[in-house]
């Protein structure tokens, strides 16, 4: 029985994918943080769409640049896990934090061979995809949409509304305007961070 890279994906691509995996790790994995030109340089070689301003951490996971699509000041976070098996997109401004999946590959459980189901994920303009969330395949997230950390979604989430648990279920819209545009309430809030890792 072949094993089941073997039936979907090509020669060609598996070497590509391993040649990818050695270049990250010796010329960009290992990087300091300030090192993002670099480190998009290296994806705009590997076939990847990256615009003016995009941040993309050496320690993430990216399984296939040339399906990975990200506009001007997208954030890609700290051991994030890209994996583009379909058409990854993020819009403009629009973060994918620390440890979150984007995970647009997945498997019909009910077909004998276990068929691979790969479909794309768009994250819109100045969406943010929190802390240790997962994006399933499919999903897109509209503009300014959150979907909150831990969080799974494997339905769309609509322009600016912030969804949060597993299986994901909306909390509230994002208010326009206000100085805390937190989905906590006041007393709720964390104590402040003098630095971020998204810079």
């Amino acid at each position: 029985m072949k094993r089941l890279a073997d039936r979907h994906f090509s020669l060609s691509n598996r070497l590509y994918r391993a040649l990818w995996s050695i270049c990250w790790t010796l010329l960009a994995a290992w990087t300091p943080p300030p090192l993002h030109d670099w480190r998009c340089a290296i994806l705009r070689l590997f076939g990847a769409k990256v615009g003016r301003g995009v941040r993309v951490y050496g320690s993430a996971k990216i399984w296939y640049p040339p399906h990975l699509s990200l506009e001007d000041g997208a954030v890609i976070g700290w051991q994030s896990v890209i994996y583009c098996q379909a058409p990854i997109h993020l819009g403009q401004n629009a973060i994918v934090s620390q440890y979150a999946h984007l995970l647009a590959g997945t498997h019909d459980v009910d077909a004998p061979d276990f068929a691979l189901v790969a479909r794309p994920i768009h994250i819109g303009p100045e969406a943010w995809v929190a802390a240790r969330a997962i994006v399933g395949p499919g999903v897109t997230l509209g503009t300014g949409a959150v979907l909150g950390a831990g969080a799974v979604a494997f339905s769309d989430i609509p322009d600016r509304a912030i969804h949060i648990g597993n299986p994901a279920h909306f909390l509230r819209m994002r208010q326009p305007g206000l100085k805390n545009p937190s989905p906590y309430a006041p007393h709720e809030m964390p104590a402040p961070q003098w630095h971020s890792r998204h810079r």
